[in-house]
């Protein structure tokens, strides 16, 4: 859901005075917020959608009484007293805040020392708020324009362009580790999905998995593209590090680059089963044809591809590819290269159910649609560091709204087929 930002203009500022002074008038009110600020169990913006920097101080001073007692001019009492006050800054979910702060100091030089107030040092600590920063950016604001769209009046931020930068820069890097560092040991996955997107000159391999269930995760990220050998092997050799068994066999759904082939076989053995995509397939062929052909070569091998039988299937390329090499020999090459493996969901013996999911690599093109959405406003790509960076933050986000995949009951056949069969456990075995 789209989240709604304004800027507070001159009529905001006269309602936060109005509320400043109800606040002051009627300081009572807030007690049980401020308990509840100073246990960290809610924030104020989350107590308060429009906190001014007004309430905050009236919140400050209002934890500084639970202490210290009330404020009493001209005279002092108690073991911790009044001392004034200095500009400080508070954390809320979204940006800080300047105010001013209360202190207060015990009595007596020998016991002397500033006495920390607890809703003060809650609001300061927010570990979430770069997290939340990068979220924003990856929504459509840019640091340029964060300033702007800052729910609260101008002058009550305590943060720039540059800050925003660096907590952005910061948690992105986060979320890139947390991402390279996931483990699969005690994840079933069946299918694994790969490809490569463009960023300027950049190049980003990814890798998402399907599990046992149907569920989809990010595996993984690496700088280059499906055609650079040594990447795309760092990124299987990844995965193996990280506990992708390789002894087990998996479904490899590829957009059908030689490198990538050729680093399956390497890093996972050559017993894998590979699925060429078949949309790519139609596309690469297409593009070798004038722009009168094109609709009737695509409806030919889509009808192919909808043949349960892969031999039936493989007839009626090679006849479509012996009337193309009349006239267009490069169209026809294109067709029979690698053209047995975007029927190895036919093989297997998988029921239709599974074909569009399995047939092509469209459920990794969807998020990484997802991904680029969220990365369009960056205007400049410095190098690989701040791509990779901003990639992971756009898949994490993007993955939480991943759903299971088409036909996700019939993956049992599938686990069949690759000899993937989870074991039954009997009732002896399981209280042995």
């Amino acid at each position: 859901m789209k989240q709604n930002y304004h800027v507070i203009e001159g009529k905001g500022k006269s309602a936060e005075r109005a509320l400043a002074a109800f606040c002051k008038a009627h300081g009572q009110m807030l007690l049980p917020l401020v308990e509840l600020i100073e246990e960290a169990r809610l924030t104020v913006s989350t107590v308060l959608d429009e906190v001014s920097q007004q309430t905050i101080e009236m919140i400050l001073q209002l934890s500084a009484e639970q202490i210290a007692g009330p404020r009493t001019p001209g005279r002092s009492s108690g073991e911790v007293r009044w001392h004034g006050s200095q500009a400080g800054r508070v954390s809320l979910e979204d940006r800080q805040v300047s105010v001013r702060r209360p202190r207060l100091r015990r009595k007596g030089k020998q016991r002397g020392g500033e006495v920390e107030i607890p809703a003060y040092q809650a609001l300061q600590r927010n570990p979430a708020m770069g997290g939340r920063m990068f979220g924003a950016l990856l929504r459509g604001v840019s640091t340029r324009q964060y300033r702007e769209v800052l729910p609260r009046m101008a002058e009550s931020v305590g943060i720039s362009k540059s800050a925003v930068s660096e907590r952005a820069i910061e948690a992105s890097a986060a979320q890139l580790s947390e991402l390279l560092e996931r483990c699969w040991n005690e994840t079933e996955l069946l299918v694994i999905y790969i490809d490569g997107m463009q960023f300027s000159a950049q190049h980003v391999i990814s890798a998402v998995g399907v599990d046992f269930q149907g569920d989809k995760h990010v595996l993984g990220l690496q700088l280059g593209a499906t055609e650079n050998a040594a990447a795309v092997k760092s990124l299987l050799v990844h995965l193996r590090e990280h506990g992708l068994d390789t002894g087990k066999r998996y479904l490899f759904v590829i957009d059908g680059a030689k490198a990538l082939r050729a680093a399956i076989d390497e890093v996972f053995g050559t017993g894998q089963a590979v699925q060429r995509c078949r949309t790519h397939k139609i596309r690469n062929v297409l593009e070798e044809l004038p722009k009168e052909q094109p609709a009737q070569v695509r409806s030919l091998m889509r009808a192919a591809y909808k043949l349960e039988r892969a031999e039936e299937s493989l007839v009626k390329m090679e006849k479509m590819a012996s009337w193309l090499e009349q006239e267009y020999p490069t169209a026809a090459a294109s067709l029979r290269e690698g053209v047995e493996e975007t029927f190895t969901i036919n093989r297997l013996g998988l029921p239709p159910s599974l074909h569009r999911c399995l047939g092509t690599s469209n459920l990794i093109e969807s998020p990484q649609s997802g991904v680029r959405k969220r990365t369009g406003n960056v205007s400049r790509w410095r190098d690989g560091e701040m791509v990779l960076r901003w990639v992971a933050g756009a898949y994490l986000l993007t993955e939480k709204s991943f759903r299971k995949v088409a036909g996700y009951e019939n993956l049992w056949t599938l686990a069949a087929a690759l000899g993937r069969q989870k074991k039954s456990v009997t009732l002896q075995e399981k209280f042995a």
